[in-house]
């Protein structure tokens, strides 16, 4: 991560074609993907900004080795993770030694990738990447090029209310940005991010399901206001850098 901090930022390169709409069956898809994940994993709730509970490692356990082993399939480079992961999962099976199973590096934007690429969202639309900043990058600039038909759309939490199948992302690094627009002149450039999908909006509240939250797939619920607008958060706890608008199922010629 030093020397990615020193790295020179290279912007995603433009896109060769404009982005294609999705049906509503895409993001029905996504929901049922990620909320049928969580329950496989036992069905974890949190209140957001707390600690996750101690206890074992849910990943660590030999029988969701295939599970996070499809998440990392997902994404082009795995950054070793495969690899690493199924000697550790070898030396398991034959009882030579302990599971710390998946514990590095950290297989959240995996989650996410294989949840829209299993849905069918083709990669021009959503570029499944192991790292959250780095697909971040390719929307924004999507919604740039192309903000009439673009499938994503960035916005700050106190500007939007989230909706079903959006994207809730927050910034995990020391130096965090202040707006996600200050993320264009940084892109390509590695930063320390996580995101969750919104897989409920109810009075009050807004719920988001992720991977490797507590080393698991969590549902997370973050308070609303009347409105249905984030809220803040405690003091001394990472803030929402943006949430990201879906509009699978929302463009023309499938809704207006």
């Amino acid at each position: 991560m030093l020397l990615a901090g020193c790295a020179r930022p290279v912007p995603p390169p433009p896109a060769a074609s404009p982005p294609l709409p999705y049906p509503p069956a895409a993001a029905e898809r996504v929901l049922r993907l990620a909320l049928g994940e969580w329950r496989d994993w036992g069905g974890v709730v949190r209140e957001a900004w707390t600690t996750a509970p101690e206890g074992p490692a849910p990943e660590s356990d030999m029988a969701n080795f295939p599970r996070v082993l499809a998440y990392w399939r997902a994404v082009e480079d795995d950054e070793g993770a495969i690899r690493d992961n199924r000697q550790i999962y070898a030396t398991a099976v034959w009882g030579m030694g302990g599971t710390t199973l998946w514990s590095n590096p950290a297989w959240s934007a995996a989650f996410i990738s294989w949840v829209f690429r299993t849905a069918g969202v083709d990669a021009r639309e959503f570029p499944p990447n192991a790292t959250h900043s780095l697909y971040l990058d390719a929307l924004i600039a999507d919604a740039a090029a192309y903000p009439a038909t673009a499938p994503f759309l960035p916005h700050a939490p106190g500007d939007y209310a989230p909706r079903l199948g959006d994207l809730v992302c927050f910034d995990r690094s020391r130096n965090r940005l202040r707006h996600w627009s200050e993320r264009r002149a940084e892109a390509g450039v590695p930063r320390p991010m996580h995101c969750d999908i919104v897989t409920t909006v109810a009075p009050g509240v807004v719920e988001v399901v992720g991977g490797n939250v507590g080393d698991t797939v969590t549902l997370t619920r973050y308070p609303a206001d009347a409105a249905g607008y984030l809220a803040s958060p405690p003091a001394g706890r990472a803030p929402i850098l943006l949430v990201m608008e879906s509009r699978l199922g929302r463009l023309p010629p499938f809704a207006p």
